[in-house]
């Protein structure tokens, strides 16, 4: 039977990045995607010119519908507008046993704000010790611990290290927002500091990479894989959907990756 995958997370009109981009990842990898949607949003590769969150009672009734009747092998978490909506998803995924992908989606790359302020600190205290992986870019690492963004290997590792001791099993520190030619992920198990590195990519067709890393990982574990190897895996794919992100030519903005560069293109 196909490994299937659940998505918690938001609409993206342009196609790029959350639901549509989630489902896409797990597509590509050979995971049955099933989807919640959280929020429809009003983006392209511009800009986010409206959010519409669905009502909390509609979201858990998805969560729902899909746990009572699919085999879901693993949930990936992505936009949670309010701190109520974060209570919600953790209390309708709560008797759920398999690993959780949290991506904690606070900006999106047009620079807009998708996570108040005051849903921080209900993310950090509530979803986050549910995490069976995290995987925050630089500055929402910084904003988990209320600190400025790690600049060196060794920040990066130390504030991995520091989220593994707020309660997430393990935690991808992303190194996107870094700077030299190559980028390094860091993968933290609390036992261990994994390094992933690849050579940087200078493109602007960057839209979706961390929905799209979290979701590539949520399928590796859906199918069955390590960790270690759920998070190679799709390190090595979202490297090679970014070296083909321009050969799309989508919007005229942040465009998306090429999240089907192995099948077509």
């Amino acid at each position: 039977m196909v490994a299937i995958a659940l998505t918690i997370a938001g609409s993206d009109s342009g196609g790029g990045a959350g639901i549509q981009a989630d489902l896409k990842a797990f597509s590509a990898l050979g995971v049955y995607g099933a989807s919640v949607i959280t929020a429809v949003t009003a983006q392209n590769t511009r800009d986010v010119t409206a959010v519409h969150p669905i009502p909390n009672d509609v979201i858990a009734a998805q969560i729902d519908a899909v746990l009572s009747d699919l085999d879901v092998r693993a949930i990936k978490i992505g936009m949670l507008g309010s701190g109520d909506l974060i209570r919600c998803v953790a209390d309708a995924i709560a008797g759920f046993d398999g690993p959780v992908v949290l991506d904690p989606v606070m900006i999106a790359k047009s620079g807009v704000a998708l996570l108040p302020d005051d849903a921080v600190s209900t993310l950090r205290e509530v979803l986050l010790p549910r995490a069976t992986v995290l995987t925050p870019n630089i500055p929402e690492a910084a904003c988990l611990l209320n600190t400025t963004d790690a600049e060196t290997d060794a920040d990066l590792q130390a504030q991995g290290q520091a989220l593994i001791d707020l309660g997430a099993q393990a935690v991808l520190m992303k190194g996107g927002h870094g700077a030299g030619e190559m980028c390094i992920d860091w993968l933290m198990t609390g036992v261990a500091a994994i390094p992933l590195s690849a050579p940087r990519i200078h493109t602007r067709n960057t839209h979706g990479t961390g929905c799209s890393m979290s979701s590539a990982i949520a399928a590796g574990l859906a199918d069955g894989m390590s960790l270690s190897d759920a998070v190679s895996r799709a390190h090595v794919w979202l490297h090679h959907a970014i070296v083909r992100a321009d050969e799309l030519n989508v919007g005229h903005g942040h465009g998306p990756v090429h999240h089907f560069h192995g099948l077509w293109g």
